[in-house]
């Protein structure tokens, strides 16, 4: 698993570039985001590589279930 954060804003970047960055699930300065390691991805984080920092991570912080209870 990669760990993706947004590290500068989208002032002043192409609309690709915005595109590129909102595919990958960021929206603004220092939001994170984690994908699967695959050709794809790397492809989108190196178009945008001078805007985000990628780390490699081996599972995704855990974030409490919701519970559904069916009534």
């Amino acid at each position: 698993m990669l760990k993706i954060t947004l590290k500068a804003g989208l002032v002043g970047t192409t609309e690709k570039q915005r595109k590129v960055v909102r595919a990958l699930g960021l929206g603004k300065y220092g939001s994170c985001a984690f994908h699967a390691d695959s050709p794809t991805i790397r492809g989108m984080i190196t178009k945008v590589s001078h805007m985000i920092c990628v780390k490699a991570d081996e599972t995704p912080a855990e974030k409490p279930a919701k519970a559904t209870a069916k009534k």
